[in-house]
């Protein structure tokens, strides 16, 4: 897919493209997905910002669905892998056979995995073994597979969408922290208010939904990803974002008391980038001409959520990684420097 550089007039149309195709997904995701407003915005800024997502929540709250769907709306090739105790690496990016070459003699041949899609559904991520998880390593920052010594790049645009269920659930294995610092957002769905919950059982016992109209291409995509990039931020927003990023981080100069309390690893350079791009993206959905403060704390929590480590005595002390973010977006000055 091309990612030449856009010129001016098509900047200018692809900007008003994302405006006025933000209602048209809405409305296209409500044929399936009832509620759950922020779950999706957070999902199209990742998408639009060229980013991976992690979808925490109980089993049974339509995330696989939702992903499913966003697919179809971009029309991008998507597979989704099941993540089990007995995956193995090669499970996922591919693996190399011996074959008939037809003059009688054999060779090795490199047969795709389930990784090679524009849209990999990682399901249930954490219930296979660290091992295993990591096979997604290069793939999320690289967008290529090594195997026997050679490198197979991935068609863009390429995500990786995984879902997890609470790591207290049984049979589920914490992410590594590499792996985890490669997801652009960690975004958590919840269970829906009841006159939500109450529509869903309705529409799922009745007739069955309306087939999701794709709207975009991915070709669409990678323009959306130049277009998110150029939109403008003052330094002084950037500023806030890397300062929120790095008061996570325990014993600095700066570091609020409670962070050096309750926090055991803080957030290192990529949460202040995710912060920035995230933000771009948020603005361009939005209709703002620039990024604003607002947008920057808007993300602070799915952000920050899977980044920062908490100490013993803040899980002795019952406090939680959103009690942590919600005290720091309070202690961190917003006022320009």
């Amino acid at each position: 897919m091309s990612t030449e550089a856009l010129s001016v007039e098509d900047e200018a149309r692809t900007v008003e493209q994302i405006r006025d195709g933000r209602e048209r997904i809405y409305a296209e995701l409500s044929k399936t997905i009832i509620g759950q407003h922020d779950v999706i915005e957070q999902l199209l800024i990742s998408l639009f910002a060229g980013g991976h997502c992690l979808i925490t929540g109980a089993p049974g709250l339509a995330k696989t669905l939702l992903v499913r769907s966003v697919a179809q709306i971009f029309h991008l090739k998507f597979q989704r892998i099941q993540f089990t105790p007995d995956l193995m690496p090669a499970d996922i990016t591919g693996t190399e056979i011996l074959e008939d070459s037809g003059d009688g003699h054999r060779k090795m041949a490199f047969v795709k995995g389930p990784i090679f899609a524009n849209v990999v559904l990682a399901d249930e991520i954490n219930r296979t073994p660290p091992k295993t998880q990591a096979a997604l390593l290069e793939a999320m920052q690289e967008h290529q597979v090594t195997a026997a010594g050679r490198r197979y790049p991935l068609e863009e645009p390429f995500f990786v969408l995984a879902t997890q269920n609470p790591i207290e659930m049984e049979g589920t294995y914490p992410l590594p922290e590499a792996q985890l610092d490669r997801f652009m957002f960690n975004v958590l769905i919840d269970y829906l208010p009841p006159k939500d919950e109450l529509a869903v059982v309705m529409q799922t016992t009745s007739q069955r939904a309306e087939p999701i109209q794709p709207l975009f291409t991915g070709e669409d995509i990678l323009r959306f990803h130049q277009t998110v990039r150029r939109v403008p931020i003052a330094e002084e927003v950037g500023a806030y974002a890397v300062r929120l990023a790095a008061s996570t981080r325990p014993d600095r100069d700066q570091t609020p008391d409670f962070i050096n309390q309750w926090v055991s690893w803080g957030a290192g350079l990529r949460a202040a980038q995710t912060l920035v791009l995230g933000a771009k993206a948020r603005a361009l959905l939005s209709g703002h001409a620039h990024v604003r403060i607002d947008d920057i704390r808007a993300l602070a929590h799915p952000t920050l959520r899977h980044r920062v480590l908490l100490s013993y005595k803040a899980e002795a002390e019952g406090v939680t990684i959103e009690n942590v973010i919600d005290q720091l977006l309070q202690a961190v000055s917003t006022e320009m420097s």
